[in-house]
């Protein structure tokens, strides 16, 4: 059975062009994915992202079981509202998903987590919460609107109450705050999002998902959908679980090192937390394989599953698309340890050079350094 959001029949309305994600009816774009896409890197734009997952986990000891559950140190986060991102890891050190948590209290944190992968996180985050005593709670009342864009959180703010627009205001990045809308609807707003712009993304409600969306709309926010969320999060160097990374894939393997925290420690010892053994042993071998950034300058588009080939080995598109931005073919692959040199791309039988790149491709609506347009 297809999975609506509250916003289904609006995004209808708008004129959306509707697709199928993950079993969600989701709106693709409403007229033009590249325009979409240029909206919100030079203004705002809203996505409906109410089909990921939020879960808040309540208990005295749940600080202690993030510690074991998550591959990042849930101690960096230790003043109210501040978040984490995170990979939630299997014994094989495989990745079951990446995730936000937020510190809301010692005794309650707050997640959001995909929602291909709703089931299996739940299962797995309720099985081992069980030994600490914690509770997890799928908050299903709850509906995500992200508006992003340089002109995103002066928008939003107009719509918050007067006495809380200042507070809102110093709202620091990767953090979240509990205000009230201009009509007295509770929101939870969080200074983070899915492509590379300033914004929030605001959970509130189910109920007044759809009152809301209006009003953003009303106030000048354009809706946008999955594929300008694609490419924004494509070219801020964001992964995609399911074609980034999956069950069988590190975060070292993923380019996600920076969230693996192997040096803090519990009680004077390294914190014990799932997947490590696996994670040591594949940073003392040095071998594993590495996703790297690249541009392709001849016209053509990358896309998944295509051939990778370096002077140390194959490897194969990850994520792949046309960059509105730069006006070039970018991705990420996935190639064998070592400096890849030498990189090409097999496009139907043909080997296309690629220029390899640091990522973000994109940074506050600018190509990075390096990336020659």
């Amino acid at each position: 059975m297809t999975l609506k959001t509250l916003l289904n029949e609006t995004h209808r309305s708008l004129g959306a062009k509707m697709v199928d994600f993950g079993g969600w009816d989701m709106p693709i774009h409403y007229g033009s994915q590249i325009d979409e896409h240029h909206l919100v890197r030079n203004a705002a734009g809203m996505f409906d992202v109410s089909h990921m997952t939020v879960v808040d986990l309540k208990g005295a000891r749940t600080r202690e079981f993030l510690r074991y559950l998550l591959a990042n140190s849930i101690d960096k986060v230790k003043v109210t509202g501040k978040a984490l991102y995170s990979c939630m890891l299997n014994a094989q050190g495989g990745v079951i998903d990446d995730l936000i948590v937020y510190f809301l209290g010692e005794d309650f944190f707050r997640m959001v987590v995909n929602a291909s992968t709703r089931e299996k996180d739940l299962a797995w985050i309720r099985q081992h919460a069980a030994a600490f005593d914690v509770e997890v709670i799928e908050r299903e009342d709850l509906a995500i609107i992200a508006v992003q864009g340089p002109q995103a959180r002066a928008l939003v703010a107009g719509l918050v109450a007067e006495s809380e627009r200042t507070a809102l205001d110093k709202l620091g990045r990767f953090a979240a705050l509990d205000v009230t809308s201009a009509d007295g609807v509770p929101l939870f707003v969080a200074r983070t999002g899915y492509t590379g712009e300033d914004g929030y993304e605001v959970l509130l409600p189910q109920a007044n998902v759809v009152a809301f969306w209006n009003a953003l709309l009303a106030a000048g926010v354009k809706p946008a959908g999955l594929g300008a969320r694609d490419t924004l999060r494509l070219e801020a160097g964001m992964n995609l679980y399911g074609q980034d990374m999956d069950e069988a894939i590190s975060p070292y393997e993923a380019a996600l090192s920076w969230t693996v925290a192997l040096d803090d420690k519990t009680d004077g010892t390294p914190r014990d937390f799932i997947g490590r053994p696996v994670l040591e042993a594949q940073k003392a071998a040095g071998n594993a394989r590495q996703m790297i950034g690249i541009v392709m300058d001849d016209k053509g588009v990358l896309r998944h599953g295509q051939k990778v080939l370096t002077a140390n080995g194959e490897g194969e598109i990850l994520s792949g698309t046309f960059s509105p931005t730069l006006g070039k073919a970018i991705a990420f692959a996935r190639v064998p340890a070592g400096a890849p040199v030498d990189v090409r791309v097999d496009i139907r039988g043909k080997e296309v050079p690629v220029r390899v790149v640091k990522f973000p491709f994109v940074r506050d609506g600018q190509a990075q350094a390096g990336i020659n347009l």
